[in-house]
């Protein structure tokens, strides 16, 4: 089960270098010009999790097994994308195969490194890029509209339903409003969602500051905080450089330096765990001697599903699901105590599963 996060941006706003540091490696390609990313670099993290830790070390489990999430750091993306200009046919082919997005915005003043619009101002940079996805959204939309138009108006139930949700994210592009706002139910959320539009993918905003914000934020990035909560996407705080210098030291050098800076854990730490929200994803847990593991499922997802998860032969099979809560796992020393105390659950088909669930999964398979 794989879930893509594209980190994309104007050109020059610290996107690859925030990915080097993301998949400490120097894959992508860091440097001071437009268009120095041109294939999408592909990174696979995991995602930070202390409660894997915890359950290992109850459990006595020989390897730890954590869930992981993809970034792709995409071409930058400049003014007119949407008609070509730059990289834009690319960049936009590339977006459409993410899941969400995370849009990284300059929050820091540095003469030595331009900015492909001459000015710091992320709120408009990302109106920009939002812009262009709009456009791009809209002139396919209403080129697709027309064919399913005609077979609505010719009775075809499946046309019917599909046409009133093309109006729906027609009317917000035409009123300049991404197609992510719009109100549907959680039936239409999956039909809207095979649309394939552009801005309607999720969105975290990502401010890149200076060093010495990196604990607190800026003004700028308090404005982009303000424009997210307006939008209902998430943001956060970080500093690319930071980041950059905490992927050369080990564990012991890195608490120092972090603690020299007033920060508790990484920024990038944080940028995973909410793209992994972003996503609306939970984790689960299996543990026992030979390993501890996280999975990751959808908010929802029932027991079956998430024992597909593991293999499909669990889901075909499912017989039921042996369930306790983290809190209970951890407070009873492990499976046996929380036995004890009563905290052991038989979980059947409908059983949604929540986050931090500790499972095991009967199979007739």
């Amino acid at each position: 089960m794989g879930f893509k996060c594209g980190i994309v941006g104007l050109p020059n706003v610290g996107k690859s270098t925030l990915f080097n540091a993301l998949t400490q490696t120097a894959a992508a390609q860091a440097a001071n010009y437009p268009f120095c990313t041109i294939e999408p670099n592909v990174g696979d993290v995991a995602v930070p999790d202390p409660r894997l830790e915890k359950l290992a070390a109850i459990a006595k489990s020989a390897e730890l097994v954590p869930t992981r999430i993809t970034f792709v750091d995409i071409a930058g993306l400049v003014r007119g994308a949407s008609k070509g200009e730059g990289l834009g046919n690319q960049f936009l082919a590339n977006i459409r195969e993410v899941d969400a997005i995370a849009h990284v915005l300059r929050c820091f003043e540095d003469d030595d490194i331009t900015h492909v619009e001459g000015r710091i101002d992320p709120v408009a940079d990302a109106e920009t890029v939002e812009t262009e996805l709009m456009l791009a959204d809209l002139e396919s939309l209403e080129k697709r509209v027309i064919p399913i138009e005609k077979k609505a108006k010719g009775g075809d139930k499946e046309s019917k339903e599909l046409y009133a949700l093309m109006m729906k994210a027609l009317d917000l592009l035409r009123e300049g409003k991404p197609a992510r706002l719009a109100d549907l139910t959680p039936e239409e959320r999956d039909v809207y969602r095979r649309l394939g539009l552009l801005t309607e993918k999720p969105v975290l905003y990502v401010c890149n500051v200076d060093e010495g914000s990196a604990a607190t934020g800026n003004a700028p990035s308090a404005r982009v905080a303000k424009m997210a909560k307006e939008q209902g996407a998430g943001s956060v705080v970080i500093s690319a450089r930071i980041e950059e210098e905490l992927a050369q030291l080990d564990d012991e050098e890195r608490g120092e330096y972090l603690a020299g800076l007033g920060l508790d854990e990484p920024g990038l730490n944080k940028m995973i765990r909410e793209g992994y929200d972003l996503l609306g994803l939970i984790t689960y847990f299996t543990a026992g001697p030979k390993e501890a593991r996280a999975w990751t499922i959808t908010k929802g997802t029932k027991a079956p599903g998430a024992a597909g998860v593991i293999h499909s032969d669990f889901e075909k099979g499912f017989i039921r699901a042996e369930t306790i809560a983290y809190d209970d796992y951890v407070a009873g020393g492990g499976e046996a105590g929380a036995r004890d105390a009563g905290k052991f659950r038989l979980e059947g088909k409908d059983y949604v599963v929540k986050d931090g669930d500790v499972l095991h999964f009967r199979s007739a398979n």
